[in-house]
């Protein structure tokens, strides 16, 4: 008989902490946002977030998972069966990740259109990486970067970001307030510059962040 207590006790907490969560949920799109950077990237998407002042609790933004594409897309299927099996999943799990020399690049992607339920994983991949997306808001580029000795496409783009955002340092917290006035211009110039890509057969450089921040910036409309 205390066994049969102390289930049904522990059921009714997990059923009540359930309804708490669920009633500080809004009425929107449930989403993860897991990144391969521990700040850049996770600063970036928070401050999204805050912007169009959405609810942490319907918008959950990580950096804290493995900084390699595949090891994200394990975390990010870790917390997706999390939520499910809490009886509160997310409706969508974006999960942003650079090419920049990953060799488990491609499999994650392939992992990720693969995955199931479908239409929910979403690849925001950048190609050579992240930088590439905030170039995009000073200029419209499609020169495409290789490794060299010494000198990696990712650190190649850095520069040249550094060239137009004189005061941009990895892992800042206030890129996307910086940059909100030019966020239009490289939204255009981002799916300028995949549709270019498609049409040449290649994705160097290339970036989906733009679907993403339309994503959140729309979220309330879904």
């Amino acid at each position: 008989m205390g066994t049969d207590n102390l289930f049904h006790k522990r059921k009714a907490k997990s059923v009540n902490a359930l309804q708490r969560r669920a009633a500080r949920r809004e009425a929107y799109a449930k989403i993860l946002v897991v990144c391969e950077g521990e700040k850049t990237e996770p600063y970036y998407f928070e401050a999204a977030r805050s912007h169009y002042r959405l609810n942490s609790v319907n918008v959950e933004v990580r950096g804290d998972c493995d900084n390699h594409p595949q090891g994200l897309v394990n975390f990010a299927k870790q917390r997706f069966r999390e939520e499910q099996d809490a009886g509160d999943g997310f409706d969508k799990v974006f999960c942003v990740f650079d090419q920049d020399g990953h060799p488990s690049y491609s499999a994650a992607v392939k992992s990720l259109n693969a995955a199931t339920p479908k239409s929910t994983y979403v690849a925001i991949t950048s190609v050579p990486c992240f930088e590439y997306w905030l170039l995009l808001h000073f200029l419209y580029s499609t020169r495409p970067y290789t490794d060299l000795p010494g000198n990696s496409s990712g650190h190649q783009v850095l520069r040249d970001l550094e060239t137009v955002f004189p005061d941009y340092q990895k892992g800042q917290r206030a890129v996307f307030s910086q940059l909100i006035g030019q966020l239009e211009f490289a939204i255009n110039n981002a799916e300028r510059a995949l549709s270019e890509c498609q049409r040449n057969g290649t994705d160097n450089p290339s970036t989906r962040v733009h679907e993403l921040i339309e994503f959140i910036r729309n979220i309330k409309q879904s």
